[in-house]
């Protein structure tokens, strides 16, 4: 059973410590990032192959501990629901034989992805004669702060081994027993594998003080990745003395040009809205082209299927059942059956209000026309820009990366999905012949 499983002999004591000594939750971080940064040069000298096959290993004991996850992800939920978590919420924490197999399974997709660490990405030589070469290494040790999701503890363990990097993990409360039971069958398969221990450790307390530790601990922790909802992300940006890599909403858009062809808009506007409305990728704003002629077809379905629509004057005066738009609404990222609705007068009215409103994580246009959509891909500066597409297409998996830690919307370092090229930096490499600059 999953919980008889062996903890990394950091987490041991610091299980242990927390209940009988007097350590700071910043002692308790200087010690899990001791040991996640030793192991993490131990981990760095592992071949693309070595990693590959503890990566597979934890994949299988994710399997075999299929039963004690499912059991304590249901005390989860059971506890969601007392504590009166959204259906959004309980749908992101939920786990079942599927979503537990697809959580293997990316494991194992990781595991055979290319591996990035020490790839050459540029190589020249200057007039002294030296010859330079940039080459990717890892980050080092990341910490990941998450909040429902516990598929999170596989992904995030997943990349950052694969990728050379030590992770500290730190989930939710809301997820307390899943994470548990994730990080206790991943340690276990890594270890079998041949990973060193301390490469992935799950934070043994729920503390906010420890996490306030984790965002003060630079030069313990490289970098850190917040993963959750808008306090959480904004937490960690205020109070963080680490880089933070990061999307704060995502308040994605879908344009339908008034060349779109109506049925595809339907479907994609169905889809991007109703597929999974707690994502991050989910539509949150539909912005109809005044001249588009189907406008009223693609209300009705989303109306018929359940979507709350509120809207401007123009949106409004297609559906009776569209209810007024507030200022804030342009400004919300729902995470619900709801979704903001304009009527916008061509192009450059859709662009604008995107500018105004997005916030740079994914948005789309519908349309025909590839001239129209050569300037949207061109013109809209978010970190995701799509044509003919539904946006919960925004998605690691989805792009071929395997899984993914998060999404980033800042313009440094990565940028989109973010997995394993962007969880490596490089160094400059220089080779000489005897060269003293005069």
């Amino acid at each position: 059973m999953a919980q008889t499983l062996q903890s990394s002999p950091a987490q041991s004591a610091a299980h242990s410590g927390a209940r009988t000594d007097s350590r700071t939750p910043a002692q308790l971080i200087e010690q899990l990032a001791l040991a996640g940064r030793s192991a993490q040069r131990k981990l760095a000298l592992m071949s693309d192959e070595d990693k590959a096959r503890a990566l597979r290993s934890a994949a299988a004991s994710l399997r075999t501990h299929a039963g004690e996850i499912l059991a304590q992800n249901a005390k989860d939920v059971a506890a969601g629901q007392a504590n009166g978590l959204t259906g959004a919420m309980l749908d992101r924490l939920r786990l079942d034989p599927a979503r537990l197999e697809a959580m293997a399974a990316a494991v194992e997709n990781v595991a055979g992805l290319p591996d990035p660490v020490g790839q050459v990405i540029d190589r020249s030589t200057v007039p002294s004669g030296l010859e330079l070469v940039r080459r990717r290494i890892p980050i080092g040790m990341i910490g990941i702060i998450y909040e429902s999701r516990p598929n999170v503890t596989a992904d995030a363990a997943a990349l950052c081994l694969m990728s050379g990097n030590a992770a500290l993990l730190r989930g939710g409360s809301e997820a307390v027993h899943s994470n548990r039971a994730i990080h206790a069958a991943m340690a276990e398969g890594l270890a079998a594998g041949g990973a060193p221990a301390d490469a992935i450790q799950l934070l043994p307390t729920q503390d906010r003080e420890a996490v306030g530790a984790m965002l003060r601990a630079a030069g313990l922790i490289d970098m850190i990745v917040p993963r959750g909802g808008k306090g959480l992300v904004e937490r960690v940006q205020a109070d963080a003395r680490v880089p933070v890599l990061a999307h704060l909403d995502g308040i994605c858009h879908t344009y339908v040009h008034q060349a779109a062809d109506p049925e595809m808009a339907r479907t994609i506007a169905l889809n991007a809205k109703m597929r999974r409305t707690g994502i991050c990728g989910a539509m949150e704003t539909l912005l109809l082209d005044a001249a588009f002629p189907a406008s009223g077809e693609i209300i009705g379905a989303l109306l018929d299927a359940g979507c709350e629509l509120r809207g401007d004057a123009r949106a409004q005066a297609l559906d009776p059942r569209i209810v007024p738009a507030s200022a804030n609404d342009w400004d919300t990222e729902y995470l619900d059956t709801i979704l903001s609705v304009a009527v916008v007068d061509g192009i450059d009215a859709a662009m604008d209000h995107i500018a105004r409103h997005s916030s740079g994580h994914t948005d789309a246009i519908i349309t025909a026309d590839q001239q129209a959509a050569d300037r949207f891909l061109a013109e809209v500066d978010s970190a995701i820009v799509m044509h003919n597409a539904s946006t919960q297409y925004a998605d690691g998996g989805e792009f071929g990366l395997g899984a993914e830690i998060g999404i980033a919307t800042g313009r440094l370092h990565a940028r989109g999905p973010v997995a394993l090229e962007g969880l490596t930096t490089y160094k400059w490499q220089v080779l000489g012949s005897g060269q003293a600059r005069p």
